[in-house]
């Protein structure tokens, strides 16, 4: 089955909305926060796609949604990634720059199976390009590799930061809450210019990376002060306020005391959060209860910072 493209894709939910089909009618659709200006992304040709020059042959492509790069060298051509939406455009950008071929994939794990597998570092060198690919564990994900091309000074490093906007749910889709918050620091630590995060619009860059890592950082700490609120005598999260009506009203449902539990310290620190962060990333009235929730999760689970729950 082929892939519809994006244009295509939002044309189609459109005439569902406007003509009142079986689909979602547009007085049923939440209306969310308007993005920022910065946010708006790249301007996409007429086949649905944006090429930006890095430099030294180095190149991001981007559908809207997704983003990769590719290198041209005197001997080949380097794909890193190839998104499912970005598809044949990426050959045509290829295709319209060089006549070289596509020599060397670089893929992740669920895309088609490598030739060449490494287990913490590996130089690619193609021409006159190298490719410097590194495995310093989970980041977000099992399998998540740093990818930097240091003569334009692009690292690629997916689903950690997304220039602009808020991260994707759950931060990504983070596995592992402790790799993810460190890769920052892992990312800033190389000589970058320009950075790509996979998803969304234009390259990021070292401000990108910092600003981010402050967003989590504040996340992190507002969601320890919620856990530990529990612990008090406060009049919203306080256990005795917040877990005693459960209990009253469900003798002992402690299943039903734990979700009202993860369900009010994930809203207050989804909403501490925001009265920082609303208007400085985009569509954080979309993800950040998400958030929030996968950062009370692992300090439950990976940090022992268990409220209320937790022994004296």
């Amino acid at each position: 089955m082929q892939l519809l493209s994006l244009t295509v894709l939002l044309s189609l939910i459109s005439s569902t909305v406007s003509c009142g089909g079986h689909g979602i009618r547009a007085r049923d659709v939440q209306k969310f926060d308007p993005l920022p200006a910065s946010a708006a992304g790249l301007p996409l040709n007429s086949d649905g796609y944006f090429v930006e020059s890095l430099g030294h042959g180095t190149y991001m492509i981007t559908d809207g949604i997704y983003n990769s790069m590719f290198l041209i060298s005197t001997e080949g051509v380097v794909v890193v990634d190839m998104p499912p939406t970005t598809g044949h455009r990426l050959f045509w950008a290829v295709g319209n720059l060089t006549h070289q071929p596509i020599t060397h994939l670089q893929a992740d794990p669920r895309r088609p199976v490598p030739h060449v597998t490494f287990d913490t570092a590996y130089t690619l060198r193609v021409g006159n390009q190298t490719l410097e690919l590194d495995y310093k564990g989970e980041a977000h994900m099992a399998g998540n590799i740093f990818m930097f091309a240091p003569a334009a000074k692009v690292l690629m490093v997916v689903d950690i930061v997304f220039p602009d906007w808020t991260p994707f749910s759950e931060l990504g889709q983070a596995q592992n809450v402790y790799e993810y918050i460190k890769a920052h620091d892992l990312i800033l630590a190389y000589d970058f210019k320009y950075y790509i995060g996979g998803h969304l619009g234009r390259a990021g860059n070292r401000t990108d990376v910092l600003v981010n890592k402050e967003y989590v950082g504040d996340l992190f700490t507002n969601c320890v002060a919620a856990i530990n609120l529990t612990t008090t005598n406060d009049p919203v999260l306080g256990a005795a306020a917040l877990l005693g009506p459960v209990f009253a009203s469900n003798p002992g449902n402690y299943w039903a005391a734990f979700s009202v539990y993860i369900e009010a310290t994930t809203s207050w620190c989804a909403n501490k959060t925001n009265e920082k962060w609303e208007h400085r990333l985009a569509a954080t009235d979309v993800y950040q209860y998400d958030n929030a929730a996968v950062v009370i999760q692992s300090l439950r689970v990976d940090y022992g910072i268990l409220g209320p729950f937790g022994t004296s």
